[in-house]
């Protein structure tokens, strides 16, 4: 796996990616997370990815193909509580369903974790499908702490200290 620096360029491949993920799990009946539009028929959505992936983009490559994305910030989205340390934040982190199984997710968090090193590295995600995205950062090293709620949507806050 190569792991690159991304950008603007970069938004339609990561909408993509999100687009995938959505089709993935309507077709499991999973649509509390994301719902069932494509995130790309979206247009609050696109400005938001648009905008996201100006800075702290990581595009994973398998075989010369992007295979994941991963937006790593200084500081989380507005909704989370701030913490009094140095700290990275995992904004995005999304994978091509083409790869799964390729530990695409992985490899991006352990660039993530390389990333921080000497700092607070802190995630979010959607707690709600009996936790299992929770889950899969749990046995990625990450720990939770704090839980939150936007509108509806259920969210868990986990970090680690690499």
């Amino acid at each position: 796996m190569r792991i690159r620096a991304g950008g603007p360029a970069d938004a339609p491949t990561v909408l993509g990616f999100l687009d995938e993920a959505v089709a993935w799990m309507v077709e499991r009946g999973q649509t509390g997370q994301w719902g069932t539009q494509p995130w790309s028929e979206q247009p609050k959505r696109v400005e938001r990815i648009t905008k996201l992936v100006e800075n702290g983009l990581w595009i994973a490559e398998l075989d010369g193909e992007p295979a994941g994305a991963m937006v790593v910030a200084a500081e989380p989205d507005e909704w989370i509580p701030r913490v009094d340390e140095p700290e990275l934040y995992v904004r995005l982190l999304v994978t091509s369903r083409r790869f799964a199984g390729r530990k695409v997710g992985s490899g991006l968090l352990d660039f993530a974790k390389e990333s921080s090193r000497g700092k607070l590295l802190r995630v979010d995600c959607w707690a709600g499908n009996n936790g299992r995205l929770v889950d899969y950062y749990v046995s990625q090293g990450f720990t939770p702490s704090v839980t939150f709620t936007v509108k509806d949507w259920p969210g868990q806050v986990l970090e680690m200290r690499p």
